[in-house]
């Protein structure tokens, strides 16, 4: 674990000590370095359980794929926000590139901590360097609106997840992920039971977000710059995911009655965003209300808890997390030129940059869960894993895909074909450095189809 951590804290004096005409090339440098590294923790020497290097950090095969993306996402939001930050100030563009690594360092402690109070303090830090990245860097007024939703949302909360883990420390003894697999079941009988037990999901819950608090999404990723939209979109939205996933092992016998309102809404919220993205106007909305459609299938697939269900889970958000990252970047190449993210205004782009529409047209593709991708897979699984569970989730679990092929094609059509309007001239051609970032996302993309067990979480 210190292998990339102890870099990724190197990462700061870096940045703030560099030349100014070096500081986007050695940042990039680092942090690709750093993602390579990272790429040795998916050779398993151990049978599935848990690598500890320390007894606070650890990893396993659940959160390996999650830490991996995390370190593989620095180097690409320093890319992507090459063009729009370079005008500003030296020390504007340092802070920002600072506040980014901050982020990744943040999401290494939260994804390998083994201790569950630590995991709640690294994923509350997230929060700080993701505000700051909204409110001062964001592209509209609304920014502070966005920054005061997706703070007060996260808060309200997380606070009643801190008492439930005292509740859980004083009963259980310990908070060790390590340990409390091997602690007494907790009998759970009374309403004050049922209370804990809400508190220690609902956090995740509208991290993830769950339809019905996920009002903070579309406002963060819309005025968000686009390291923002990457970084909430690829990995924010998966501490959510990854929390329940350690969290459920601890609520197992309340958890079969508790679980129906939320799995109702999950699958709701599937259909219900997807319906919404169908009459979107702006880009980046579209992609971020795709975002809350494919994490009620993930949130659906780990509240039945069943070993299909997780395996899916964090199957569908690794490929999730690459593609809504790429769709983010695509976005904002294009509102980099035309400057309007509403998509009537910016229509035939596809005779302008015909590589571009490419990167669109397999972006969208593998949105809507092309074979063999690892989409796919995810979707495969879970769709398999709660129809076993209750044969009448087939309604809406292909209804909700119906639709998300639906509004992929309405994305890609809308933006890329059609005639192009008269106001659209003198675009800059597209740069060798947008094309490598589209690259760098689709490559683990097509790489995990050949490997798709470094992914599977515990059940392979």
């Amino acid at each position: 674990m210190l292998k990339v951590l102890l870099p990724t804290i190197m990462l700061f004096p870096t940045i703030w000590f560099a030349r100014p005409k070096w500081l986007w090339m050695i940042s990039t440098t680092h942090s690709l370095l750093i993602a390579l590294i990272s790429l040795t923790w998916l050779k398993w020497t151990s049978e599935p359980g848990w690598t500890a290097s320390g007894p606070y950090l650890a990893t396993d095969p659940l959160s390996t794929p999650l830490l991996v993306l995390t370190c593989w996402l620095l180097p690409l939001m320093i890319l992507a926000s090459q063009n729009h930050i370079n005008p500003e100030p030296i020390n504007r563009r340092r802070l920002y590139i600072s506040l980014l690594a901050s982020l990744q360092t943040f999401l290494i402690l939260a994804f390998g901590a083994t201790e569950i109070i630590m995991f709640y303090i690294m994923f509350e830090a997230t929060l700080i360097p993701t505000l700051i990245i909204i409110t001062r860097w964001g592209n509209q007024t609304e920014r502070l609106n966005a920054g005061i939703y997706f703070l007060f949302y996260t808060l309200a909360g997380s606070l009643p997840l801190l008492v439930a883990l005292l509740l859980l420390q004083q009963s259980a003894g310990t908070l060790s992920m390590l340990l409390i697999q091997y602690a007494q079941p907790l009998m759970l009988h009374s309403w004050s039971d049922k209370l804990w037990w809400a508190a220690c999901l609902i956090a995740f819950l509208v991290k993830m977000p769950l339809y019905g608090v996920h009002l903070w999404l579309p406002k963060a990723h819309v005025e968000a710059p686009v390291a923002g939209s990457m970084i909430l979109a690829a990995v924010l939205l998966k501490l959510g995911g990854y929390g329940m996933m350690r969290m459920m092992i601890m609520l197992d016998p309340l958890s079969k009655e508790l679980a129906y309102p939320f799995i109702v809404l999950a699958l709701w919220g599937v259909i219900t965003t997807g319906s919404i993205c169908l009459r979107q106007t702006d880009l980046k909305s579209l992609i971020a209300y795709s975002s809350v459609s494919h994490m009620g299938l993930v949130a659906g697939a780990i509240l039945i808890q069943t070993p299909w269900g997780f395996s899916g889970a964090i199957t569908l958000m690794v490929a999730h997390g690459l593609i809504s990252s790429m769709l983010f970047c695509l976005a904002n190449t294009a509102y980099e030129r035309t400057h309007s993210r509403t998509m009537i205004l910016a229509r035939g782009l596809q005779v302008i940059f015909p590589l571009a529409a490419v990167w669109w047209f397999i972006a969208n593709l593998a949105n809507l869960a092309l074979p063999p991708l690892p989409n796919l897979m995810g979707e495969l699984m879970i769709i398999t894993a709660l129809f076993n569970w209750a044969p009448a989730t087939i309604a809406l679990t292909g209804l909700g895909t119906l639709i998300t092929a639906g509004y992929s094609l309405y994305m890609f059509l809308m933006t890329q074909r059609g005639p192009t309007p008269n106001h659209i001239m003198k675009l800059s051609p597209t740069h060798t450095r947008e094309h490598l970032l589209m690259v760098l996302h689709l490559t683990p993309v097509i790489l995990l189809v050949a490997k798709p067990e470094l992914m599977w979480g515990w059940c392979y």
